[in-house]
């Protein structure tokens, strides 16, 4: 997500930190190479001549050339640039009294509609409400059979009406009226508050489609129009926006995909294209994967400074307090056994993708790339460390002593591993759990200076069960040396 852009802007900034005072040529020319990095990343020309105009003329107004971290004066004046280009942004949805509260969902086919009403419901569901889903989109039989599969996967009911599906793809005029309208009525009569409305979507915009968006948004006047777009698109999709807007007059736009190999033109461009925000992202095919879009987070992001806020709401939405309150007392009393510790790398996983995770904690991004870490390498990881955990006695999870280098061979058959990732798994697990006593042995100071050595890196980082099995030249090395001090005493 967005790493070609992070990495352009991080080189330029680093060539900007390396001098000891810079001129305003120097700036002039690190603008060129981000204006290159914006086009690569497919943001709108226009958008990219602004940008780095105004990013230009702040940098020179502020007499950057005289500061002495010339580097980080620039990275300000680019955030505060970003989060002004995406924002600013309210992604609360306004509800109606009495209502219920109607949110049509437009976009065309592929974008990943039908999925983000699902998604949609599912948001309004965990914020206390109590959503219908309608489908409209008649042209497609396959369309309405997938909104109710959808529904049914989320817990949401759907209002269909087969009799208004067009059997050979030509839809009556009005039937998309018809059951929009049903649809509300029956959720009047279910105490429905929401009605998601699924409309008609194509592969490409023509007046035919346009005609029927326009029709449901005259008759049946929704609260609120929401456009869904494909982020992979790039300026196909700013494109597509634009046209929607000048027809329905939208109030937001969700872009989907967003967890793929997005280059990030949609997201820059699509503000100030259309004047209309971003009010969510799709960042996984899951139906709970909607965020709420911040420019502040996301300007984060792009300048690979993280995203804390949004790793604690996602934490916040995951984590059972319950669970937490007891692995607390636990650490307090000096306790932590195998089962705690594969409980926490289960609950590490239900936070969602771990590139996702990284990307969200200032400087991990970065230390991935170094560690030479792919998508997938750490799920992978902590799938190999459950194997090794299940093919161990009951016995010899509770007493873990008992791992001689028999018990270890037969742990490594049974697993389908190698017989030094067990080892290592053990040693992981015994560095989890002397920190974890430390932890919890230490007052509020003890334990703050406790992270701070974490930070600095002279203790290891074991917050994310998974991460020290993956091992970097260095690592290898220096347990070489290691056995090589164990060979000569």
């Amino acid at each position: 997500m967005l790493d070609a852009l992070t990495d352009k802007f991080s080189g330029v900034f680093r060539a900007l930190s390396g001098r000891g005072r810079i001129s305003e040529e120097n700036i002039r020319e690190s603008m060129q190479d981000v204006r290159r990095a914006l086009i690569d990343a497919d943001v709108n020309f226009k958008v990219v001549r602004e940008f780095t105009e105004k990013v230009t003329e702040k940098a020179i107004g502020q007499e950057v050339i005289k500061t002495l971290r010339p580097g980080e004066a620039m990275v300000k004046i680019v955030y505060d640039e970003l989060t002004a280009l995406m924002g600013p942004v309210d992604t609360r949805i306004y509800f109606v009294q009495p209502g219920p509260t109607v949110i049509m969902m437009a976009g065309l086919q592929g974008a990943g509609k039908t999925t983000t009403c699902g998604k949609l419901a599912k948001y309004l569901v965990s914020k206390g409400h109590h959503p219908l889903l309608a489908a409209a989109d008649l042209q497609r039989p396959a369309a309405v059979e997938q909104l109710r599969v959808v529904g049914e996967s989320v817990g949401v009911p759907v209002y269909t009406d087969p009799s208004k599906v067009a059997p050979h793809g030509e839809v009556a005029k009005g039937a998309a009226v018809a059951v929009c309208r049903a649809a509300i009525a029956q959720a009047k009569q279910t105490g429905r508050d929401v009605v998601i409305l699924d409309t008609a979507g194509r592969l490409h915009i023509d007046d035919e489609l346009m005609g029927e968006l326009k029709e449901v948004n005259t008759q049946v006047k929704p609260h609120q129009v929401f456009l869904v777009l494909d982020a992979m698109s790039g300026q196909d999709a700013v494109n597509s926006a634009k046209a929607f807007n000048e027809q329905l007059e939208l109030d937001g736009l969700i872009l989907t995909k967003f967890d793929s190999d997005t280059r990030g033109g949609a997201l820059l461009s699509a503000k100030y294209i259309t004047g209309k925000p971003v009010k969510f992202l799709g960042v996984g095919e899951k139906y709970d994967a909607l965020e709420e879009f911040r420019p502040e987070g996301m300007a984060q992001r792009i300048l690979g400074m993280g995203d804390i806020l949004q790793l604690v709401e996602t934490a916040q939405q995951n984590f059972d307090v319950e669970e937490a309150a007891k692995m607390q007392a636990k650490m307090e009393k000096g306790q932590f056994t195998l089962e705690d510790f594969i409980s926490q790398m289960g609950s590490v996983q239900k936070l969602g993708s771990m590139s996702k995770l990284m990307g969200m904690i200032p400087g991990m991004s970065q230390m991935t790339k170094q560690l030479n870490m792919k998508d997938g390498d750490v799920e992978r990881q902590m799938g190999r460390m459950k194997a090794i955990y299940h093919s161990m006695s009951g016995k010899e999870r509770k007493t873990p002593d008992l791992l001689d280098a028999a018990r270890r061979r037969r742990i490594a058959r049974g697993a389908g591993v190698e017989l030094n990732e067990v080892s290592q798994f053990m040693k992981q697990f015994e560095q989890t759990r002397d920190m974890m006593r430390a932890v919890g042995s230490q007052g509020v100071m003890g334990k703050f200076k406790l992270m701070q050595a974490m930070m600095s890196g002279k203790l290891p980082n074991l917050g994310m069960p998974g991460g020290p099995m993956l091992k970097t030249k260095k690592s290898g090395h220096m347990e070489k040396k290691d056995r090589n001090k164990k060979k000569k005493r």
